[in-house]
């Protein structure tokens, strides 16, 4: 019998040319305190971790609490993320900005929004945006719309990782269209990761049944009854998404198929 434990250890997931055994990606806003936002990143097993520049203190208000004393840069990667940005220029000065605060850090989530009732991404800047970044030295990983065409032309660009959204951000409606992120993940030389859209466990079992890469989520967790234990769930699906996807699922079929040979029965 094989050890499935060694399934894990050689199935890491490599950005920017760094390996990570977990492939759920926490965000850490919409929790009630840095405490809970702590323990439910350890429950989800996460190891990026995406950070909203713009929202979080990172040691800008030095009287006010640092999400850097829950999560240490020397036990996560940090992600820093471009949300509440709705123009090519307002997301590359949020990087700019996450990069001096964190010390020259180069990766980054781009996200550059079209408009505030969506949070549908405005795919011209951020296509805009992802160009000047790379060109700049950042690694960037972006989230776009499943148009499997947008997402080849941002890994041409550079990104190192793609990440189309499953649903529209915070809805917890699901993968709305599994055709598309095949497409998407079937053409891509750098890892495919479903952001937004996740509402329950199920949810990130099928992406990664897809072979998406790994999922990214917050509200799917922060929003929950019992955060702590829905992230302990989440990181659960994600690996049983991923087994299962390199198992190989057995064809689907209009009609029964008996499970065992039916030649040479007795009588």
């Amino acid at each position: 019998m094989q050890d499935t434990s060694a399934f894990a250890a050689d199935d890491a997931l490599v950005v920017a040319g760094r390996r990570y055994r977990s492939r759920l990606l926490t965000g850490t806003g919409k929790f009630k305190d840095f405490d809970e936002t702590r323990r439910a990143t350890d429950a989800a097993g996460a190891q990026i971790v995406t950070v909203a520049i713009r929202r979080m203190n990172l040691g800008q208000d030095p009287n006010a609490p640092n999400l850097l004393d829950a999560l240490p840069p020397e036990q996560f990667t940090l992600l820093p993320n471009t949300a509440g940005c709705y123009t090519a220029d307002d997301a590359i000065r949020t990087c700019r900005l996450a990069r001096e605060l964190l010390d020259g850090h180069k990766l980054v989530k781009l996200e550059v929004l079209g408009d505030a009732r969506t949070l549908y991404p405005d795919v011209v800047q951020t296509l805009a945006a992802a160009e000047r970044l790379v060109a700049d030295g950042f690694d960037v990983m972006v989230y776009t719309s499943d148009d499997p065409i947008l997402a080849k032309r941002l890994e041409d660009i550079g990104c190192v990782a793609v990440m189309p959204l499953a649903a529209p951000i915070g809805s917890g409606l699901g993968v709305q269209n599994k055709y598309n992120l095949l497409e998407i993940v079937e053409n891509a030389k750098v890892p495919i990761i479903v952001d937004a859209g996740v509402g329950t466990a199920s949810d990130a079992a099928i992406a990664m049944e897809l072979g998406c890469d790994g999922v990214l989520m917050n509200t799917a967790i922060a929003g929950a009854k019992d955060p702590i234990l829905m992230a302990h769930a989440m990181k659960l699906a994600v690996e049983a998404g991923r087994a299962a996807f390199r198992a190989g699922r057995i064809p689907r079929k209009r009609y029964a198929s008996a499970s065992s040979p039916v030649d040479g029965l007795i009588g």
